[in-house]
Formats: C-alpha cells, structure tokens, sequence
C-alpha cells in the first residue's frame, strides 16, 4: 500500500513516554496510509528495550535505530531517510505536541489537494507568557538576520512534499538548527508555509535538554545565534541556495 504520510518521532531517553505516545497515536491514525517511524536515537536509557517490547502491537508503527546520537537533526533525518511516504515531517516525543495535530496537518495538506509546494506547521498558543517573549525576541532576530519571516520556528508538527526534502537533504544539519533550515528553505524556495494553533502543555515526563529555566534559554540562545551565524555561512556555499539568487 502506499503510504501518504511519514511522522517521524525522534525518541531520545523517553522510556516513560514511549508508552503513552504509542498509545496516543493509536487513539487517532484510522488509516492505512500513515506510518509512524519511531527513531530510538542512541537512547542510553530502556527507550530501546520498551520500543522493542510495544512496536508489534502497533500496526502504524515501525522503529529506527540510530546506534550513537549524533545530535537532534541527525536523528530526525535518520527517520526521514527511511521514510516511505509522499509527504514527511515530524514532531516530538514528548507529549507536548497532541497526535490529533498530526490529523489537522494531513487535513490541510488534503484540502490543498496535496500540493506538493505546500508546508504545514504549527503555531503554538497558551504558552507561558515568558516563553512567548522568548520566542518572539527569537523570531525577530532570526527573520531580520535571514532575511525571511521566520516565526516560532520551534513549533510541531512540521510536514512537506518529499519533493522539498529531495532539495535539501544532502545540505541539513545534524543540530537543533535543522527547524531553522527547513523553515528558512521553504521561505527561500517561496513554498506556501500553512500554520495552524496547536496548544502546547506542560512535558508530561522526562526533563528538556534545554529548557531549564533563565539558564537553560541562555544557552540556548547562544547556541542558536552561533547556529544561525554558521548556518548563513553554509548557505552560502549550498548550491541550492546560491542558484536561486
């Protein structure tokens, strides 16, 4: 059969939500056109072990493993490598982005009649007002340094026409940069970018990699702007870009 849509889930140490997620997933994919692609990206927790144990009971589902993990980008495009569907994307494992996006996403790529110049993204809403300060200040020094509007670049789900990752791939990062390298390509490539309101609560289980407070958002930016500043540099060596300029 083929398959419409790949969601590509990379799991870093999530043995606690794996359970939940699968489930959560099950609730909503009705059918037999979607696949998920669960990336176990060099957990050192059970995440391997709890993947191995539930997956047969998930029809929808399948899992990659990546042996050593070589950043948030690799593990993603690991996924999409492998993917089968027309059109890919992803989201997080960690609860904050519901599966029923995943729907609304296929709805609006359905109602576009499956326009392959078409990205779907979301928007997050009800955050906590520092968290949207944040993101703002974020938005605005990125649109202004890439010169494109690039707004709540973070936000899940993310999803395109495989014909988009075919330009791409070979050039993405392996970093937290690669939400940034999409968005801004598609901007670049004047795709059509729909966003849609996806409410964003509280991790369910686990602990972010960053977001741990003043700290945590400092290091963050700091590792964004010298994500940026790098990724402008590729971008001017990558002959995709230069040749639409």
């Amino acid at each position: 059969m083929t398959i419409k849509l790949s969601i590509i889930v990379p799991c870093y140490n999530e043995e606690k939500n794996i359970p939940k997620l699968l489930a959560a997933f099950d609730a909503v994919i009705n059918r037999h056109d979607i696949e998920l692609v669960l990336v176990n990206n060099g957990s050192t927790d059970n995440s391997e072990q709890v993947l191995n144990q539930l997956i047969s009971k998930y029809t929808f589902a399948r899992v990659h493993h990546v042996v050593k993990n070589l950043g948030y980008g690799f593990g993603i495009m690991s996924g999409l490598k492998c993917a089968k569907g027309d059109f890919l994307g992803w989201t997080h494992a960690d609860l904050q982005t519901d599966p029923k996006d995943i729907v609304k996403a296929l709805s609006i790529i359905e109602e576009k009649h499956d326009d392959p110049r078409i990205c779907v993204k979301g928007d997050r809403k009800k955050r906590p007002i520092f968290d949207q300060f944040f993101t703002a200040g974020m938005s605005i020094f990125e649109s202004l340094y890439m010169g494109k509007k690039l707004w709540d670049i973070n936000a899940q789900p993310n999803f395109f026409h495989r014909s988009f990752f075919d330009k791409w791939q070979a050039d993405a990062p392996d970093d937290f940069s690669l939400d940034l390298y999409v968005l801004f390509m598609a901007k670049h490539l004047n795709l059509t970018v729909e966003r849609f309101d996806v409410v964003f609560p509280e991790r369910q289980h686990g602990e972010s990699s960053w977001n741990t407070g003043i700290s945590g958002k400092w290091k963050f930016i700091k590792r964004t702007l010298e994500f940026s500043m790098e990724l402008k540099r590729e971008l001017k060596r990558d002959p995709l870009y230069r040749s639409s300029n």
